[in-house]
C-alpha cells in the first residue's frame, strides 16, 4: 500500500499579520533586527511572500510606525475620554492605565519606537505626532478641571512624564505599600 505524502497546509498571511510580527520582533529586539529575513523566518513563511504585501524594508516600517501611532492615538483618545464632572476621574483612570504593572508590554513597543526616533526623521515624526496627542488630549481634562492653560500644560507633561518614568521603574524594594504611594502621586498630578 502507498502512502500519500501530506503537505503541511500553506501559511497565507495577509498585510497586518506581517505588521504584527513586525511590531513582535521590534519590541524584543529595535529595529536593527527588523528584517525580511528575520520576520519571515519568524512567521514561518518565505521571504518572496513579503514582496506580495510590502515594496521594501521601509515600506514594512513606514506601515511598522503607522499602525503604532493609529493604535496610540486611538487608546489615548480612548483613555482619556469624560464626560462633562468626570474629568478629574478621567485624569486619575489615564495615570493608573498608563502606569500599571500590566502595560510592560506596552512600554517595550513604545522604548523600541523612541529609540527608532533617535536616528530615523520618519520615527522622529510619528513619535511627536502621538506625543502631541497625548499631552492635548491631557490638558483637555487639566482645562475642563478649571486649570489656566499654562498649568494644565505643565500638568500634561508632569502626567506623562511620571506615567512613562514609573514604567521603566523597577521599585519593589522601595516601598510595601505601592498601591498607595502611586495614588498618593496620581492625587498630586490630577487635582
Amino acid at each position: 500500500m502507498e502512502k500519500k505524502s501530506v503537505k503541511a497546509p500553506r501559511v497565507v498571511l495577509d498585510r497586518e499579520s506581517w505588521i504584527k510580527g513586525a511590531v513582535a520582533i521590534l519590541a524584543e529586539h529595535g529595529v536593527e533586527r527588523l528584517r525580511v529575513e528575520v520576520l519571515a523566518k519568524r512567521l514561518g513563511v518565505t521571504k518572496g511572500s513579503f514582496y506580495w504585501h510590502f515594496k521594501d524594508r521601509r515600506d514594512l516600517q513606514d506601515a511598522v510606525l503607522e499602525f503604532w501611532k493609529d493604535g496610540r492615538i486611538r487608546d489615548i483618545r480612548k483613555q482619556t475620554q469624560a464626560q462633562t464632572g468626570n474629568e478629574a476621574a478621567a485624569l486619575l483612570h489615564t495615570i493608573e492605565v498608563y502606569a500599571s504593572a500590566r502595560n510592560r508590554k506596552g512600554i517595550a513597543i513604545e522604548a523600541a519606537v523612541r529609540d527608532w526616533a533617535r536616528h530615523d526623521p520618519q520615527a522622529v515624526a510619528v513619535v511627536e505626532e502621538v506625543d502631541a496627542e497625548r499631552l492635548a488630549s491631557a490638558c483637555r481634562l487639566f482645562l475642563a478641571c478649571g486649570l489656566d492653560e499654562e498649568e494644565a500644560k505643565a500638568r500634561s507633561v508632569l502626567l506623562y512624564a511620571y506615567v512613562f518614568g514609573v514604567s521603566l521603574m523597577r521599585y519593589g524594594g522601595f516601598t510595601d505599600d505601592l498601591a498607595s504611594l502611586k495614588a498618593r502621586i496620581a492625587e498630586r498630578i490630577a487635582r
